[in-house]
C-alpha cells in the first residue's frame, strides 16, 4: 500500500506481506478505523477501499463508480471515472517511479520479507531524492 501526492512524492509505504491481501485489509490492518487518520485530507482511492466510505471520518472521499453485475455505467458515471483515473495517474507515476529500479520490477528471488521491505524503502528514499532534485 502507497501514498503518494499530485507531485509524486511517496509518503507512505505499508510493510510487505506474503501472499495475497485486499487493499482494504491492509488499510484497515496499518490505520485503524477507530482514529481520525484521514479527517483533514482529500483522499482518493480506486475500487480496492470500497469499504472506507463507511469505516473512516474524510473531508472528502472520491472513489469511482462500480459496474454492478445487471447493470453497467452510464455515460455520466463513465466520465467521472474517467475524469477520477486522470486525476490518479499521478500515484501510477510514483508506482511506475519505484519500479525504475530493477530489483523491483524484476522476479523476486529474495526470501526474506524483512530485507525486501528494507529495499523498497531505500528506492522509496531514492525516488523521492530524484523528486526533490
Amino acid at each position: 500500500m502507497l501514498i503518494s501526492t499530485k507531485s509524486k512524492v511517496i509518503k507512505y509505504l505499508s510493510h510487505c506481506c506474503y501472499g495475497k491481501k485486499h487493499d482494504f485489509s491492509l488499510l484497515k490492518k496499518e490505520f485503524p478505523p477507530n482514529q481520525p487518520w484521514f479527517k483533514n485530507f482529500n483522499v482518493k482511492v480506486d475500487l480496492g477501499y470500497l469499504g472506507i466510505v463507511k469505516e473512516y471520518e474524510c473531508q472528502n472521499i472520491s472513489i469511482p463508480y462500480k459496474k454492478s453485475k445487471n447493470e453497467p455505467l452510464t455515460d455520466e458515471q463513465k466520465s467521472v471515472n474517467k475524469k477520477f483515473a486522470s486525476e490518479r495517474i499521478f500515484i501510477e507515476n510514483s508506482i511506475s517511479g519505484l519500479k525504475r529500479f530493477r530489483i523491483l520490477s524484476d522476479r523476486l528471488r529474495i526470501h526474506d520479507i524483512d530485507l525486501y521491505d528494507n529495499i523498497l524503502g531505500v528506492c522509496a528514499g531514492l525516488w523521492n531524492f530524484y523528486l526533490a532534485n
